[in-house]
């Protein structure tokens, strides 16, 4: 008994493997891939003619360094992170196709397709707000290349960018011109607003005098001072009244 599970169990053990999440597997007999992939749980072989061939379907990061050409002419030295899966429905052409050498392939297709796209931009487009539109079109053609294959990209990001030392001196010089101009027309703008706040405050002050230099009649100033003198009337203080016999003035 001891002897014959001695024997079974080794053979067991070969006959099956795990499909663990993140992976698909694929059967290969007598060499031939099988169409059916298998994507989790325990998958049963027979050893003497058949394999199972496990492949990672997760999102992987490729790291690349490496110098980019431009517009004109110039080596733009990148970092580069390419995000790349394999297609689990094109296992069989992946297989067949790429294999294991898949991240040799795909940095070669990147150098590539990076040099076709950067060369159609400016070294200073690689530094701004033109990375994002480089980055798709690389990804674009990358992908056109590669999805046949069974390998989806995800994204490919420069994250680190250097210019050359001369070139990048001069951004800097025209960033730092930019930025001076912007708060001189800022300075100007607010000396502008101040002075039409002045000439618009002189204004109503001109205006409320040649209204109240109109309105002030003889007769108003009349009412005016017997409306002052009735009110200091109403006082219980003595008082001295002080008149040129026109317009009385009441002294407490």
């Amino acid at each position: 008994m001891k002897i014959f599970l001695y024997l079974i169990l080794p053979l067991a053990l070969a006959s099956c493997t795990v499909i663990r999440p993140g992976e698909v597997g694929v059967k290969q007999k007598f060499g031939q891939l099988s169409e059916q992939t298998y994507t989790k749980g325990a998958v049963w072989f027979n050893p003497f003619y058949a394999k199972v061939i496990k492949t990672d379907i997760q999102i992987n990061d490729l790291e690349l360094s490496l110098n980019l050409p431009s517009k004109e002419g110039l080596s733009v030295t990148a970092q580069i992170s390419i995000l790349y899966k394999i297609d689990p429905s094109s296992m069989q052409t992946f297989i067949q196709n790429i294999g294991g050498q898949h991240e040799a392939i795909i940095s070669n297709v990147f150098r590539s397709a990076s040099a076709d796209i950067c060369a159609q931009y400016y070294a200073k487009d690689m530094h701004s707000g033109m990375r994002a539109a480089i980055e798709a079109a690389i990804l674009a053609r990358m992908d056109e290349l590669l999805r046949p294959q069974g390998i989806i990209i995800e994204a490919v990001l420069m994250k680190s960018i250097q210019l050359p030392a001369g070139l990048a001196s001069s951004i800097e010089r025209k960033l730092q011109a930019e930025q001076d101009v912007m708060r001189m027309e800022f300075v100007l703008q607010q000396e502008q607003l101040e002075a039409e706040r002045k000439v618009i405050e002189a204004t109503g002050s001109k205006d409320a005098q040649i209204i109240l230099s109109e309105g002030l009649t003889e007769e108003i100033i009349r009412i005016r001072n017997i409306e002052a003198f009735l009110e200091l009337a109403k006082s219980s203080n003595s008082k001295i009244i002080v008149t040129d016999g026109k317009s009385p003035l009441l002294v407490e």
